[in-house]
């Protein structure tokens, strides 16, 4: 039997992670990179991409940046063919990318924003997942991660359709999960709480509204990116081998009331 340590080990691996020129993302790269997988980043912009390969590669982590816009079908097949020109396959994706552009009512939200955010949020996590998934199923398995959020299971005033827009992403975890755990594709989500991202910059920039949150919470503070990782690098590797559908809450107790 083996070391259940050994389990993590993502040596040979191949994956995607979207949105990872920083925030979530990014972290969630550098964590699977530093357990052996061949990592490729995305994000709008080459630049940001070639900023964060820069920055790790001092710390002798290498990650591939290859730029694609999520809300582009044709970005995101050149993202999945040019990974596997460079590595051969595809075994773990990591649905990350995610847009919030407003903080209001519902009834203020315009209707080109609510299609931006369903298109991100959500379509990119459907389309990117499909095309991945032809490799995965050669290669006998894979691990699917999308990135939802706590607010898609309690919304919160000012934050409506990013929280239907992240309700959808769990369903659409479940649906993948249970159409395709039969070619040993397991997909799972996870649940972030406030994490200190530029996606959540108008809470943790404002200190009443920051307190107000932190105060109510079991631990008492805000994440830092990095606290995702651990249960990225789980669901990504060979420990959570009987684990699909799960939607896991990394919230600090949030969602305790």
């Amino acid at each position: 039997m083996s070391k259940i340590i050994d389990k993590f080990n993502l040596i040979g691996k191949v994956a995607i992670v979207s949105g990872a020129s920083k925030g979530i993302g990014a972290a969630i790269a550098r964590g699977l990179a530093e357990q052996g997988a061949k990592v490729v980043i995305c994000s709008r912009k080459q630049d940001a991409l070639d900023t964060y390969v820069a920055e790790v590669k001092k710390d002798n982590i290498d990650l591939v940046g290859i730029e694609c816009n999520v809300s582009d079908e044709a970005q995101m097949q050149n993202l999945v063919t040019k990974t596997i020109e460079l590595f051969g396959g595809i075994d773990i994706l990591v649905n990350c990318a995610a847009t919030n552009p407003m903080f209001g009512p519902i009834e203020e939200m315009d209707a080109t924003l609510f299609d931006k955010m369903m298109s991100v949020n959500v379509k990119s996590v459907f389309t990117l997942s499909n095309l991945c998934l032809p490799s995965m199923r050669k290669r006998g398995g894979g691990s699917i991660i999308n990135i939802g959020s706590v607010e898609g299971l309690k919304p919160s005033p000012g934050l409506g359709v990013y929280s239907v827009t992240k309700a959808a992403v769990n369903m659409l975890t479940k649906s993948q999960a249970k159409e395709w755990g039969s070619d040993n594709i397991r997909v799972n989500a996870i649940c972030p709480g406030l994490v200190k991202t530029k996606l959540s910059a108008g809470i943790w920039k404002n200190a009443a509204l920051l307190e107000a949150y932190t105060g109510n919470l079991p631990l008492a503070k805000m994440a830092m990116p990095d606290e995702m990782v651990g249960m990225a690098l789980y669901l990504a590797s060979d420990a959570s081998s009987y684990t699909t559908g799960g939607i896991f809450n990394v919230d600090g107790g949030y969602l305790l009331g």
